[in-house]
């Protein structure tokens, strides 16, 4: 029975946005010209090191969502976005075996090298594009190919899938996410045979594929459709960049700030390779080619070893006012991926490559938002050049779309005009998608685009001058 909320043809969604630190349900009225959000409940996501392993607590996000969903009220679907590359592992009966490892976790460690004697780095790229990481999913799935865990799992569920299934019982596989894994096919849209078998992994444990806007089934307590989304946040939030043409750039800034250009085909050349861009499927069967950048998890780190997550602002505030790029950091470099230790961490990367030391928390702060609009910088122009797309301007969407020191920083780094918001673009994506599935709205990204851009606030950054 349909929601809506009046006689305009809207209809109600949630859409369900876990993120890396947080997770919160948005409750949407999406109708012809009409947009309107509001956050409904927020809840943090605490990792936990327990049974030898760094594991994200699932009971505790489950719960979150079905609370979230609660306090939404009755809407007329709902849609679940995450972070990438993660899983949980069902047994026969559909229970989960324990709860999913974080990709965070050392057990990755040296395996990408023991991958690469099975099947080349080169050939890997040629048939996923996807950029190394020792976090993705191929990489975590052979470091625990001979655990009881995996040898017993009858089904592997991708986070927001596994989501999905606790709501509905029943299984699938996005494909956004599905293409951030390290096995799937870029070209023929489907697991790469060749990859399961050199790695001597079953693609059966996997779920049947679905794209973004298929049914996924009804939400047995809420009496509510689910519909599959861009269930990678990323694809959510491109989706939802409000963008006028194909001339853009884009920065999706959260925990993680994901750097690149919109394409219509992959681009996985030796020069692409090399430069560590990969090529994930978006919404609409685009490619987000893109390179992962650290991200807002050097500052977050920072503020939680200080205990100032709430005195931002005036630490923004004093980081203005050191000079600019007096030290620099690779925002990149995988000696900042682990949590602990990040104020430390920086200055020993100052020191070692002979930069002036941060000497307080202020000039910390800089160092990370100069360093971070650096490699916004250079993470634009090479995707420029290496897909011939032109970049007139750069949309950032995300948390990070609130940093106004941080999006002027870009601005000047990049020289062009950035354009910040919507801040929760993950879940404004995943509520479009829903919305066209229902049949509240219709048309093609473009169409969704101009929607976000007519309804939602964003905020314009020039560079400055000299």
């Amino acid at each position: 029975m349909s929601q809506s909320t009046d006689g305009d043809g809207a209809k109600a969604f949630a859409a369900i946005d876990l993120g890396a630190s947080s997770g919160r349900v948005i409750r949407g009225v999406v109708g012809p010209g009409r947009l309107d959000v509001v956050e409904v409940h927020r809840f943090r996501n605490e990792p936990r090191f327990v049974r030898e392993a760094l594991r994200w607590d699932f009971a505790a996000l489950e719960a979150g969502a079905r609370e979230g969903l609660r306090l939404a009220g009755p809407v007329d679907g709902i849609g679940i976005d995450s972070w990438a590359v993660d899983y949980g592992l069902l047994d026969a009966d559909g229970h989960l075996i324990d709860d999913p490892v974080h990709y965070r976790d050392a057990r990755t460690d040296g395996v990408p090298e023991q991958v690469f004697k099975l099947i080349s780095a080169q050939r890997l790229y040629e048939l996923t594009g996807i950029q190394n990481q020792p976090f993705n999913t191929i990489h975590q799935l052979y470091a625990t190919q001979q655990n009881a865990e995996l040898k017993t799992a009858a089904r592997i569920l991708l986070i927001p899938d596994l989501l999905s299934w606790r709501l509905t019982g029943v299984a699938g596989t996005e494909v956004t996410n599905a293409s951030t894994t390290g096995l799937f096919d870029t070209d023929a849209r489907c697991w790469s045979r060749e990859i399961f078998e050199a790695l001597h992994l079953d693609s059966d444990l996997f779920a049947p594929l679905r794209g973004p806007g298929e049914p996924a089934g009804v939400a047995r307590d809420f009496a509510a459709p689910v519909f599959t989304v861009g269930s990678h946040d990323t694809a959510s939030a491109v989706a939802a960049v409000p963008a006028d043409g194909e001339s853009f750039g884009y920065i999706s800034s959260g925990t993680w700030s994901l750097v690149g250009v919109e394409l219509s085909a992959p681009i996985r050349t030796e020069a692409s390779r090399a430069a560590n861009f990969t090529n994930e499927i978006g919404v609409d069967g685009t490619v987000r080619y893109l390179r992962n950048v650290m991200g807002l998890w050097l500052l977050q780190e920072c503020l939680r070893e200080w205990g100032r997550e709430g005195d931002l602002p005036a630490l923004l505030g004093a980081a203005a006012q050191v000079p600019a790029r007096r030290s620099l950091v690779d925002a990149s470099d995988p000696v900042f991926l682990a949590p602990g230790g990040m104020p430390e961490r920086i200055v020993a990367a100052c020191q070692r490559s002979e930069q002036p030391v941060p000497r307080d928390h202020a000039e910390i702060v800089r160092c990370i938002l100069d360093s971070l609009a650096e490699a916004y910088r250079t993470s634009l122009i090479e995707a420029a050049e290496l897909s011939g797309r032109r970049i007139d301007a750069v949309h950032i969407v995300g948390g990070g779309a609130l940093n106004e020191l941080l999006c002027q920083l870009t601005a000047d780094a990049v020289g062009l005009p950035v354009l910040a918001g919507p801040v929760e673009a993950a879940a404004i994506g995943n509520l479009l998608i829903q919305a066209r599935a229902a049949g509240a709205i219709a048309g093609d990204l473009a169409d969704l685009r101009a929607l976000v851009a007519r309804t939602q606030p964003v905020r314009r950054f020039e560079p400055s001058c000299g």
